[in-house]
C-alpha cells in the first residue's frame, strides 16, 4: 500500500503545499477553514508524518539537558555514565545532550542555576531534584518558554511536568516491606528507615508503601521514624550509631535513597556481619560490592540505561508531537541479590 504524501493532502484539501506545511508544523498563520480542511484530509488519508525525515530536511538538531544532584552520589554517577553512553545511539540522532549538576539540597541554588540556562537553545529538560515552591516556579518558567520538562527518578507532581520517567516508588516501598517481612518471618522487632531527605518525593512514596505492607501483613515488625542524613557522612555515623544502641530489638535497616557508602561504613562499625537484614536501592559500584561481601541482603533496582533512554525518547516525542508508547517507557522494579548479581 502506497503511503499518502503531503501532495495527496494538498490535493484532497484543495489547498497549496505551503498551507499543508504550515498546518503540519503547527503554525498559526493559516485561515481556520483551510486548517480544518488539511486536518480532515490527514485523517481521511491516514497520513502519518515522518518526523525524522522532516527534521533531517530542516537540518534540525535537538538540545536536551539532564539536571542532576551534585555530590558523592554513586547513583547519579551511573546516570551520568548512561547519558554519555546514550549520546552515541540512534535515540539522540541529531541531538546534543548535556548534564548540569546542581546542589539539590539548596532550592535557591537550584533555581539560580536554572535561571542561567539559555532557554532559546533548549528543547527539553530531564530534572532530578526535590520539589519545592522555588523549583516549581523555575519549572513553570522553563515550560513557558516552550521547553518540555520530564521529571526523572523522583516525580514532581505539582510542577506540571510533561512526563515522569522512573519506577513506581510507592510500589518500590511496598516491595521493600514485603522483602523485609519475608526475611524476618515470625520475628518481632523494629526496622530502622534511613534516607538522604524526606523532601524528595521518591523517599516519601517509598515510606508510604513500606508502612502499608508492614502494617497489613507483618504487624509484629515496627518501623521507626525516618532518619534523614542530608548528605553528611558525620551525621550518618552519629545517628546510626545512636539508633543501633538505642533499639535493642532492631532487626533491619532499610535505606530509601542515596548515601549508601557512608551508611554501610557506619553499619560495619556498629554491627557484626549478618546481625541485621539490610536493604537498599539502586545498583552502583558500592551496593554491588556490598552484595558480594554480604553487607546487603538485597537491592531494589531500576535499570538506569532504560531510565535515560526513556527520558530521551519521551522528550523527543514531545518535541515531535508524536505518541509516547507507555509500555516501552515503563521502568520495571527489579530485586537483585548476591545470587543473581549481574
Amino acid at each position: 500500500m502506497v503511503k499518502p504524501t503531503v501532495h495527496d493532502i494538498a490535493r484532497e484539501a484543495g489547498v497549496s503545499l505551503s498551507t499543508v506545511d504550515r498546518v503540519l508544523n503547527g503554525r498559526k498563520d493559516v485561515r481556520p477553514k483551510n486548517a480544518e480542511r488539511v486536518k480532515s484530509a490527514v485523517k481521511k488519508l491516514g497520513y502519518v508524518r515522518d518526523t525524522n525525515a522532516a527534521n533531517l530536511a530542516k537540518q534540525r538538531r535537538y538540545k536536551f539537558l539532564f539536571v542532576l544532584p551534585v555530590g558523592s552520589n554513586h547513583f547519579v554517577e551511573t546516570i551520568v555514565s548512561s547519558v554519555e553512553e546514550a549520546s552515541g545511539t540512534q535515540i539522540v540522532d541529531r541531538a546534543d545532550v548535556d548534564v548540569l549538576l546542581v546542589n539539590a539540597a539548596d532550592p535557591h541554588a537550584v533555581v539560580d542555576r536554572l535561571k542561567m540556562l539559555d532557554l532559546c537553545a533548549l528543547d527539553g529538560v530531564a530534572i532530578m531534584v526535590p520539589e519545592t515552591p522555588q523549583v516549581r516556579d523555575a519549572i513553570a518558567h522553563i515550560k513557558s518558554a516552550g521547553i518540555y520538562v520530564v521529571a526523572l527518578v523522583s516525580d514532581l507532581p505539582n510542577s506540571k511536568c510533561d512526563h515522569f520517567v522512573g519506577i513506581d516508588n510507592f510500589s518500590a516501598g511496598k516491595t521493600a516491606g514485603a522483602l523485609l517481612g519475608k526475611f524476618l518471618r515470625n520475628e518481632t522487632g523494629s526496622i530502622l528507615v534511613v534516607t538522604n531527605s524526606m523532601v524528595a518525593r521518591d523517599s516519601i512514596e517509598r515510606r508510604f508503601g513500606l508502612d502499608e505492607v508492614l502494617a497489613r501483613d507483618f504487624p509484629s515488625l515496627k518501623t521507626l521514624p525516618t532518619i534523614e542524613f542530608y548528605d553528611d557522612p558525620d551525621r550518618i555515623h552519629e545517628t546510626l550509631s545512636h539508633a543501633i544502641s538505642a533499639h535493642s530489638d532492631l532487626k533491619a535497616v532499610y535505606s530509601m535513597g542515596s548515601g549508601n557508602a557512608a551508611m554501610l561504613d557506619a553499619l560495619r562499625e556498629n554491627i557484626a556481619p549478618g546481625q541485621l537484614v539490610v536493604l537498599a536501592h539502586d545498583l552502583t559500584s558500592v551496593t554491588r560490592q556490598a552484595l558480594q561481601d554480604g553487607d546487603l541482603d538485597a537491592v531494589i533496582v531500576q535499570n538506569v540505561g532504560h531510565l535515560v533512554r526513556s527520558a530521551l525518547r519521551v522528550l523527543r516525542a514531545k518535541c515531535d508531537g508524536t505518541n509516547i508508547f507507555e509500555a516501552q517507557e515503563q521502568i520495571r522494579i527489579e530485586i537483585i541479590m548476591r545470587e543473581n548479581l549481574y
